[in-house]
């Protein structure tokens, strides 16, 4: 089909209609729901949420589809205890702020077999997740982060190459909203998430800052391989430090270090608050 045919077609109408909707809306408040509903006109995704990433800071939701017992046991825990581990949280802090992403594109080499992974992507019931990456002002990217079901049909090359294609007009949609509707999420957070300051901090006066860094790669999913990688050392020397990381903590296996961390990050938190 030659470009003149579709935009000749009933369907290329309907979508034009839709999307110059979306271009009158841009700069109001519920530009986000109608971008939800545009999209699951095309992609038959489970579950949508907005972050508005800013720095290090706790994420800001701007927008999401779940009911608020589902965003309370979702959501939550990942804004206050685990979103410095999430791999579109860790891409955005490489320099990724564009374009349509799989969340296994961007996922360390053991990511799978995390604890995060298993304490929070299961949970979510979760099979695969695409992220719509987009630099809205020098200070904040924006993900629009679609989540496909174990249940659901097997998302597809032509559904992804779709979404990337699209890419372009969310941004310019988002980039529009965010210069209008910024004030409304302006974070009114501590200087720093007690999330951010226990990662930061875990571990210290007992680890060496080597020693720190490699748990923190751990802790989101890399394999000592990876590790080595991400660090310029050798997959051995990884070991090595990690034998020590979990003798000096007193942990004997993965899911004990990713419990102890989350210790942590309460313990941070009680100090925040009192």
């Amino acid at each position: 089909m030659t470009p003149i045919d579709y935009l000749a077609s009933s369907a290329a109408q309907a979508w034009h209609q839709r999307l110059a909707g979306l271009i009158q809306g841009a700069d109001r408040s519920d530009l986000p729901r109608q971008l939800e509903q545009a999209l699951a006109e095309l992609v038959p995704m489970d579950t949508l949420i907005l972050h508005a990433y800013q720095g290090r800071g706790r994420p800001r939701v701007v927008h999401d589809n779940y009911p608020p017992e589902r965003r309370q046991r979702d959501i939550d825990p990942y804004l206050s205890r685990v979103y410095l581990l999430d791999p579109m949280f860790q891409a955005i802090e490489s320099g990724q702020d564009n374009g349509t992403h799989r969340l296994r594109d961007l996922a360390p080499d053991r990511f799978e077999s995390s604890e995060y992974y298993h304490h929070y992507y299961r949970g979510l019931g979760l099979k695969d997740e695409i992220g719509l990456f987009a630099r809205v002002s020098d200070d904040t990217v924006m993900v629009l982060s679609l989540g496909f079901r174990t249940q659901s049909p097997p998302l597809t090359r032509r559904t992804v190459q779709a979404l990337r294609h699209l890419t372009p007009i969310v941004e310019a949609l988002l980039q529009r909203f965010w210069s209008w509707q910024r004030s409304a999420f302006e974070p009114q957070h501590q200087e720093v998430e007690p999330v951010d300051a226990a990662f930061s901090s875990f571990g210290q006066g007992v680890l060496t800052r080597r020693e720190q860094d490699i748990v923190r790669l751990l802790l989101a999913g890399h394999s000592a391989k990876s590790a080595a990688r991400e660090l310029g050392i050798s997959d051995g020397t990884v070991k090595v430090h990690r034998k020590h990381v979990y003798q000096r903590l007193q942990v004997t296996s993965q899911a004990e270090l990713f419990r102890a961390f989350l210790d942590h990050v309460a313990l941070i938190s009680r100090q925040q608050r009192d």
